[in-house]
C-alpha cells in the first residue's frame, strides 16, 4: 500500500508542475497573439477590442502573473480551457474533441499493431537465435534509424505518386460527409493506411529487439530447462514459459507508449496533413494560440502521466518485487 501511496503523491506533484509549466511557457514566447488575431480578422475586429480580448483570453497586461495563474486554475478546474485564437470563437475543448479521435484512432491502432507484430517476431527470433531469422534485426533497425519525416515522404513518393495506390494527404475524402457508414469508414482506412504504415515501420524495431533480448535471457533459465525435460512441446515451452516471462518489460513499455498515443506524431501529421491533435498543436504554435497550446499540452501531459501510473500499477501487479521497500 505504501508503494501506491508514494506513487500517487509523486504523480500529483508532477501534474501540478506540468500544469504550472504549461501556463508559463506560452507566455514567455515572443509575439502578441491578440494583435495577430485582430490583424487576421480585419474588418470584423478593430484595435479598440484589444483590451477586451486580452481580458477574455486571460492575457490582461494590467493583471499580475499570479492573478492570471489563479484564474487559469479556476477555469481549468471547471473544464474551461478558453477560446482558441486560431479557430476563434470556437472553444479549445471543442477543437480538441474534434482532433483527438483522429489521433487516437490512427496512432492507437498503429501502436497496437507494432507492439503485437514486433513482440511476436522478437519472440520467434529470440527463441531461434543464430538462424536466418536474425537477419530481420538489421532490416527493422534500418527503418527505425531513418528520419520519420523522410520515411513518410518515401511512402508518399512510392505508394501515392509512383503507384497511385494511396492518397498522399488528408484523413478522408473531402467530398464525403462524415458519418457512421461503410463508405466513410473505408475512406478513413484508405487515407490512414500510409501514416499507419510509417508509424509501424519506424517503431517495430524497438519491440522486436526488446523481446528478442529478453527471450535470449529467459530461455537459459532453469524453469525452461525443466519444461523441456518434462517432454512438453516446443510451442508450449516457448509461449507458456519463456515468452510469458519475457513479455513483462514489454507490457510496461507498451503501457507507457499508450500515453504518447494522445500526443500523436506531430511530424507524421504535418507530412500527411492529417487532422489530429499534432496538427492542432502545430497550428496553435504558428498562430501564438495560447489557449489551444495550453489545452493540447495539458491533454498530452496528463495522458503520459496516466500511462506512467498505469504502467507502475501493472508492473507492480505482475512483479511483486517492485513493491518491496528500499
Amino acid at each position: 500500500m505504501k508503494f501506491f501511496v508514494r506513487r500517487a503523491i509523486f504523480y500529483v506533484i508532477t501534474a501540478w508542475a506540468a500544469v504550472t509549466i504549461n501556463f508559463l511557457i506560452p507566455r514567455m514566447m515572443p509575439g502578441d497573439p491578440v494583435a495577430a488575431l485582430i490583424a487576421k480578422n480585419q474588418g470584423r475586429l478593430d484595435s479598440s477590442a484589444e483590451q477586451a480580448l486580452s481580458v477574455l483570453f486571460g492575457l490582461d497586461s494590467h493583471a499580475s502573473i499570479w492573478t492570471q495563474y489563479v484564474q487559469y486554475w479556476r477555469l481549468l478546474l471547471h473544464g474551461n480551457l478558453g477560446l482558441s485564437f486560431s479557430y476563434f470563437p470556437t472553444p479549445v475543448v471543442e477543437v480538441i474533441k474534434q482532433s483527438l479521435p483522429w489521433t487516437i484512432g490512427l496512432v492507437g491502432i498503429a501502436t497496437v499493431l507494432s507492439f503485437v507484430i514486433g513482440t511476436l517476431i522478437g519472440a520467434g527470433i529470440g527463441w531461434r537465435r543464430g538462424t536466418w531469422a536474425d537477419m530481420l534485426l538489421p532490416v527493422s533497425t534500418f527503418f527505425q534509424a531513418v528520419p520519420y519525416f523522410w520515411l513518410g515522404l518515401l511512402c508518399i513518393a512510392l505508394f501515392s505518386v509512383k503507384l497511385g495506390w494511396m492518397p498522399a494527404s488528408g484523413s478522408y475524402d473531402r467530398s464525403m460527409v462524415p458519418a457512421l457508414t461503410p463508405e466513410f469508414a473505408g475512406s478513413v482506412i484508405r487515407y490512414g493506411t500510409l501514416p499507419a504504415l510509417t508509424i509501424v515501420l519506424s517503431s517495430i524495431a524497438g519491440w522486436i529487439l526488446g523481446m528478442r533480448n529478453m527471450m535470449v535471457t529467459v530461455s537459459s533459465e532453469d524453469y525452461v530447462t525443466v519444461a523441456h525435460a518434462k517432454g512438453l512441446s516446443e510451442r508450449r515451452v516457448m509461449f507458456g514459459y519463456a515468452a510469458r516471462n519475457a513479455i513483462l518489460p514489454q507490457v510496461s513499455s507498451f503501457a507507457l507508449s499508450l500515453g504518447f498515443i494522445v500526443g500523436g506524431t506531430l511530424v507524421m501529421e504535418m507530412v500527411f496533413s492529417y487532422q489530429g491533435i499534432g496538427w492542432a498543436l502545430y497550428t496553435a504554435v504558428s498562430n501564438h494560440d495560447y489557449p489551444l497550446m495550453q489545452g493540447t499540452f495539458l491533454v498530452i501531459t496528463l495522458s503520459v502521466l496516466v500511462a506512467n501510473a498505469v504502467a507502475d500499477v501493472v508492473y507492480a501487479l505482475l512483479d511483486p518485487r517492485t513493491r518491496q521497500e528500499g
